[in-house]
């Protein structure tokens, strides 16, 4: 007879091969896709306990939430993509041996959004995301071209990432009730951290001439950035990166920038840099001399032991970037 988390495993084996078969986020056709979150769970395991992340952003929130009662082991790391990430076979048995798994949700991971979801039903499976949905948060951006979805980079907005803090810990207050009070507290300490790093952001951000409040990037992740802080956002692609590049869409921004005298353009960690490249040498045709203002991490937080491998060491550098290259003269 097969033990538990092998059984689980044979289980899980078809729902991944699905996932890698059947391609990405551009499958789902609603922002309904929330899975049941697993709360009337209980945890009964050892400690630490073995919880499974995403990406980056999520690692350090869990970690950051659960301090020493959690070992959080995250499938993407540094320059990963997870709009293009395929799980691959050893995902499935650190799926399987997890006690608990999260996710950003809002289809960022769309190769695994159905992976996860199927899931939920035996594991507890939580979207970080999911109480803005349950909510109807009205700071959820829903662009025209995402087809009736929510845009999922929502890291992007410190105050409202700071309320997915509020939901996890939650989560694993209620998964975990014998260490609720050390989560609210952890939680809280966070939270305070966040509340300081979005008033960064809003100071910095005023030091750009408000004639140069134009942030173009490889593609656009940057929605809820724009939003919170003033700023307006083009991406050369959309959403998701696996969208091609629009050629008539590149022609657009290359005017835009021509006639508002945008002075630079950014390029992504996850996203090749040719992408935004292709802009600067039409842009000097036509007299403009655009500049690289530098690289901005949009989905993947930087490099360990870098300042960037941190959630406030990214947003305080992609501040710094954005407010140095717009405001020279």
């Amino acid at each position: 007879m097969l033990s538990m988390r092998t059984s689980f495993v044979h289980y899980l084996f078809p729902l991944l091969l699905v996932t890698l078969i059947c391609g990405g986020c551009e499958q789902a056709d609603s922002h309904s896709h929330t899975p049941a979150s697993g709360s009337s769970q209980q945890f009964s395991g050892n400690y630490p306990m073995k919880i499974v992340c995403t990406i980056g952003q999520v690692a350090e929130m869990v970690k950051r939430i659960g301090g020493k009662h959690v070992q959080v082991e995250q499938l993407m790391g540094p320059g990963v993509d997870p709009h293009l990430y395929r799980p691959i076979a050893s995902d499935v048995r650190k799926l399987a041996e997890a006690d608990a798994i999260f996710y950003n949700g809002l289809h960022l991971e769309g190769r695994m959004s159905d992976l996860f979801v199927q899931m939920a039903r035996r594991k507890a499976t939580f979207a970080v995301t999911e109480g803005l949905q349950t909510r109807n948060d009205s700071r959820l951006r829903e662009p025209p071209e995402f087809a009736g979805m929510f845009d999922p980079h929502v890291w992007h907005d410190v105050a409202l990432w700071a309320d997915c803090v509020r939901d996890v810990a939650e989560f694993l207050a209620k998964f975990d009730s014998s260490n609720a009070n050390q989560y609210t507290i952890n939680a809280t300490v966070y939270i305070v951290e966040l509340t300081q790093l979005d008033e960064f952001c809003q100071t910095e951000i005023a030091k750009i001439p408000e004639n140069r409040r134009i942030l173009i990037t490889a593609h656009d992740a940057f929605g809820y950035f724009g939003k919170a802080y003033g700023l307006e956002v083009y991406g050369l692609k959309g959403i998701s990166t696996e969208e091609e590049k629009d050629v008539v869409h590149q022609e657009e921004i290359q005017k835009l920038i021509i006639e508002r005298n945008i002075p630079a353009v950014f390029v992504e960690s996850a996203v090749s840099h040719r992408t935004v490249e292709a802009l600067i040498e039409p842009c000097r045709a036509s007299g403009h001399d655009l500049k690289l203002g530098g690289e901005l991490y949009a989905d993947a937080l930087g490099p360990a032991e870098t300042d960037q491998s941190t959630y406030t060491g990214m947003i305080r550098h992609n501040v710094q970037t954005i407010v140095t290259a717009l405001s020279v003269e």
